[in-house]
């Protein structure tokens, strides 16, 4: 199996989009590809989503790094 290409990697989560999964549904603030292994802190990330928890009120901005999958769900599209 080929690893993912960077579009497919990051799937549908631009700017202002919303999706959820397992662990929430997240609002996609920025889409970080050129410091992306300093904000995660490891060395093989390609890109960094920050995102929002859009379910807590209190829910403070932080990245992810993980891959689009088929778990993944989009809510409502973002900019492109």
């Amino acid at each position: 199996m080929t690893a993912p290409t960077l579009a497919q990697a990051i799937g549908p989560r631009s700017e202002g989009a919303i999706y959820e999964n397992v662990d929430g549904a997240f609002r996609v603030l920025e889409l970080v590809t050129g410091k992306a292994r300093e904000l995660l802190h490891r060395q093989a990330a390609r890109f960094a989503v920050v995102v929002q928890d859009v379910r807590r009120e209190d829910g403070q901005p932080f990245a992810v790094g993980s891959v689009w999958t088929t778990s993944d769900r989009l809510i409502k599209a973002g900019t492109r």
